[in-house]
């Protein structure tokens, strides 16, 4: 028999390699410039996660506020500008005289309008308001078309430049126009021989 010393040689090798424990790997870490990259990256993809057509950037600057602003800022000046200009006082008279010069030089220039507007009544309500009675709403139009002529010339002329207009209808004022055929009935009302003689002889009063 082999001796115990020969059979450990043959054994040795055998014994090692089955008692031999494999190495775990140690964990991989990260250096500091490592996982500061790392942080960087998930912050990028948190922040692009949500689809860039949905996020809202609110605007500072609005249009509509500036144009309200401006306009505001315009009346102010208008209203501070006209409150500075003189507010002498004027009378009932001085209304009504004016009134009738400008409808005098009305009825050379333009008929149409001076027979709209002839039968207006202008009155001194307060000292800063004047109310224009009118027949109806065709005779207020034509009105409108000289009505900056009348106050201007009036305003510059009693040096009161703070006068508002207040409208009022009133369809009495409203003027009939007179026919030929509207004169004849009036008069055959008065002599019935009239109405008579038209029927034999058949007048043309159109």
């Amino acid at each position: 028999m082999p001796s115990l010393k020969k059979k450990y040689l043959i054994l040795a090798p055998l014994l090692k390699t089955a008692v031999s424990v494999p190495q775990i790997p140690k964990p991989e870490t990260k250096t500091p410039v490592a996982a500061e990259l790392l942080q960087k990256e998930e912050s990028v993809v948190q922040k692009t996660a949500a689809p860039i057509a949905a996020r809202k950037v609110s605007s500072k600057f609005s249009i509509t506020a500036v144009l309200q602003q401006t306009e505001e800022k315009e009346e102010a000046t208008e209203t501070t500008a006209k409150e500075h200009l003189p507010s002498n006082h004027f009378t009932e008279t001085d209304l009504r005289t004016e009134w009738q010069k400008f409808l005098t030089e009305l009825k050379k220039r333009d008929i149409i309008i001076y027979s709209a507007i002839s039968s207006f009544i202008l009155q001194k309500k307060d000292e800063n308001t004047i109310e224009i009675t009118y027949p109806s709403d065709s005779a207020k139009s034509e009105f409108e078309k000289v009505r900056a002529d009348f106050f201007n010339h009036f305003m510059h002329k009693v040096s009161h430049f703070n006068i508002a207009v207040e409208y009022k209808n009133d369809v009495t004022l409203k003027k009939e126009i007179m026919t030929k055929r509207k004169i004849f009935d009036k008069f055959a009302e008065i002599n019935p021989v009239l109405k008579e003689l038209d029927e034999i002889f058949k007048f043309d009063l159109n």
